[in-house]
């Protein structure tokens, strides 16, 4: 609603520098760009919470990288309500938490940076040594070729698989199930095969025992002692009265 005596040329006008402040330092609605835990209540916000934050340059040589401005995002924590800032980061693409909060672990990060300082110690290493520069771009073409190689085993297997038909996949699995029941069966008649043999040889052990003689007793063996003792006491006495 304007009243009819409202004139806007009586609105007093800011200045320049306090517009431009007040552009550079406005509330944006944004969503967190990681998993943060606030450093006051150990509060875990996690990545994509909506906020009302609030926006401004990064003052400095800080803040400008290859010509590109940094801003400045604050936040509030949703328990405790304490400050916390993250700023952008051009040179890696990302943000990075500056006080108040700390970012959770993210594995995927870590191996970039890993990647990221491997590759920067190879490009190193390479510039003052041609022989290792000709090692690793041997390994890369060893790679490639084995790379090269699988892609093509691959799309023979492939071309192999998509000529069968049917019916010659369902004669394989027969002609398989054919065989593996054949296995099974002689595995079984050599099992019987096993215990025929023992049995047989078990009754054959036992018809030579049944067919030993017996062996001779105690008594016999004293009886035939003793007669033996008389035949010489008999002979001796036949022998004396000879002499006589």
């Amino acid at each position: 609603y304007f009243p009819p005596d409202f004139d806007h040329t009586k609105i007093p006008k800011q200045a320049k520098e306090q517009q431009q402040k007040l552009k550079e330092r406005f509330v944006v609605r944004m969503m967190l760009p990681m998993s943060v835990r606030c450093m006051t209540c150990g509060e875990y916000m996690y990545k994509g919470k909506k906020f009302n934050s609030r926006k401004e340059n990064v003052e400095g040589p800080e803040g400008d990288y290859l010509g590109i401005q940094i801003f400045r995002f604050y936040f509030k924590c949703t328990a405790c309500s304490a400050e916390f800032t993250v700023k952008t980061d051009p040179k890696n693409m990302d943000y990075v938490v500056e006080g108040g909060a700390k970012a959770n672990f993210e594995l995927w990060k870590e191996e970039a940076k890993e990647k990221k300082e491997l590759e920067a110690e190879r490009t190193e290493g390479e510039a003052y040594d041609a022989m290792k520069k000709l090692e690793n771009k041997t390994a890369e073409s060893k790679r490639a070729m084995d790379i090269l190689d699988a892609l093509d085993e691959i799309r023979t297997q492939n071309a192999r698989t998509a000529s069968v038909g049917i019916d010659e996949v369902l004669e394989s699995r027969q002609r398989s199930l054919e065989k593996s029941d054949a296995a099974a069966e002689s595995i079984i008649d050599d099992e019987d095969g096993h215990e025929a043999a023992a049995a047989f040889a078990a009754a054959r052990a036992k018809r030579l025992r049944d067919d030993e003689p017996p062996p001779p007793t105690s008594t016999t063996s004293s009886l035939g002692g003793r007669s033996g003792d008389g035949q010489r006491q008999a002979a001796g006495g036949g022998s004396g009265g000879a002499s006589a």
